[in-house]
């Protein structure tokens, strides 16, 4: 899609402002930060059934909601906070999403302090280059909901006690934190992304 600046991009942003920021900032670009993978994959877990635009539009109202995603602060959350989410109209209020959130930032915190830290694990699984498409193009993507990598992590989260992290959640997760690089062929932000992926320091 060319957008209004004339620079072409993928066409999944449909040039919305908001949207469109995040594709260029956020979406495919390494990430290392450990309250942001948890963020993450937790608002991954609420929009199940919903478009990613709708989360993105409530990603303020969630972090004030969830105490900015902090693992050990939302592990401690009890059923007066469940009740005080239920009764939040700026987040999704589905009962079983809001009680995964709680129960996965406690296995959050049991993993952080097996592996030093969420980003040592999460970037454990990043695929090798050469399980990836020669080519993106709107049709390599479209056959990437789930692969072996994002099973294996769907597997594996599951096995520690994590809910609501199917292989196609997960997946989306690996997209938007940069563990793979899902920018089309010919979009503008695909070397940068690409770029700063070449310079990432993975975390061990």
């Amino acid at each position: 899609m060319v957008g209004e600046d004339g620079a072409t991009r993928c066409w999944w942003h449909g040039n919305k402002p908001d949207y469109l920021h995040y594709h260029d900032n956020e979406w495919g670009r390494p990430v290392a930060d450990d309250r942001r993978l948890f963020e993450k994959i937790c608002l991954e877990g609420f929009q199940s059934g919903l478009s990613w635009l709708t989360i993105l539009r409530k990603r303020e109202n969630f972090r004030k909601a969830f105490a900015g995603f902090d693992p050990e602060a939302v592990a401690r959350f009890g059923d007066a906070d469940i009740e005080r989410l239920l009764g939040d109209a700026g987040i999704v209020r589905h009962r079983g999403k809001i009680v995964s959130t709680i129960n996965n930032a406690r296995r959050a915190c049991d993993l952080a302090a097996e592996r030093g830290s969420l980003a040592a694990y999460f970037w454990s699984f990043e695929p090798d280059p050469s399980e990836r498409p020669e080519r993106f193009d709107h049709a390599s993507l479209s056959v990437l909901a789930q692969t072996p990598a994002s099973k294996a992590l769907s597997r594996d989260l599951k096995k520690r006690g994590w809910s609501f992290v199917g292989p196609t959640t997960v997946y989306a997760f690996m997209q938007a934190m940069g563990l793979v690089n899902d920018h089309l062929d010919g979009c503008c932000i695909r070397v940068q992304a690409e770029q700063q992926r070449s310079e990432f320091v993975r975390p061990k």
